[in-house]
């Protein structure tokens, strides 16, 4: 029940989810939005970066050429530095609208029932969503804080390698558990309740969410990949888990 492996393989078994006929539209919607958001941006960038360049080389000495090459080297690795830290980020706030969705159609291919409906509309959707979001991120600094502080600490600091990664692993749980167990009405505290009760399972998810995001292009298909991961987590684990508690089984 607390395999830190039987959750690191339900994230990859989103991988399969997500191609299923109803779920891969609420895959397609966000991550066109997210590719053309980062694609007009980076060309935007690129294309000041580029006329910065040629106002600066010109008016180099000429044994100076070779500092184009490098300046655009140094670009190119400044930019995936960026994509790296900001495309969870901003993906996660991007797509929060939808992912409610797309863990509701994972949830009814696996089950073969929706989740009961909110009676919200997309737009009262998406601003709870984000609503939603906005507390993660506070949930998160009310423990980076502390813990960024802890890593000026000597000694302590010493073990911030590995407080951070798992730190991250349990936020990514919590991030992702969240869609499917909202559709059910249930809140944050009862997510993270959920998560701990099966704490190193929901360690193993998270951990493989975060080395997802690690991993160039598949990066760009961790948040859809981790919904429905999360998902079958939640009907297989958290809910089967609710249901055998209540008197009866029922």
């Amino acid at each position: 029940m607390t395999n830190p492996f039987t959750g690191f393989g339900y994230f990859f078994r989103g991988l399969g989810l997500i191609t299923k006929p109803g779920v891969k539209r609420w895959v397609a919607i966000p991550l066109t939005i997210n590719i053309l958001l980062f694609a007009f941006a980076i060309r935007w960038v690129s294309g000041e970066f580029s006329g910065w360049v040629d106002d600066v080389v010109p008016n180099l000495w000429d044994w100076l050429f070779w500092l184009e090459w490098v300046l655009w080297v140094l670009f190119a690795i400044t930019i995936g530095l960026i994509l790296f830290f900001t495309f969870t980020m901003v993906a996660n706030l991007i797509g929060s609208p939808f992912n409610g969705y797309l863990a509701a159609a994972v949830e009814e291919h696996l089950t073969g029932r929706k989740p009961p409906d909110t009676g919200r509309s997309l737009w009262a959707e998406a601003i709870h969503a984000i609503v939603n979001e906005l507390k993660k991120w506070l949930y998160f600094l009310l423990w980076a804080i502390p813990l960024l502080l802890l890593s000026f600490v000597p000694v302590i600091n010493l073990f911030s390698p590995i407080y951070w990664p798992v730190f991250g692993a349990w936020m990514l749980s919590l991030e992702y558990l969240d869609y499917p167990m909202g559709n059910h009405g249930k809140g944050f505290r009862e997510v993270r309740e959920a998560a701990a009760a099966q704490r190193f399972m929901s360690l193993g998810f998270g951990g493989a969410a975060t080395l997802a995001t690690m991993v160039p292009l598949l990066n760009f298909f961790a948040m859809p990949v981790a919904v429905a991961g999360a998902t079958a987590y939640w009907v297989e684990q958290v809910k089967n888990r609710e249901t055998a508690t209540l008197p009866g089984g029922a």
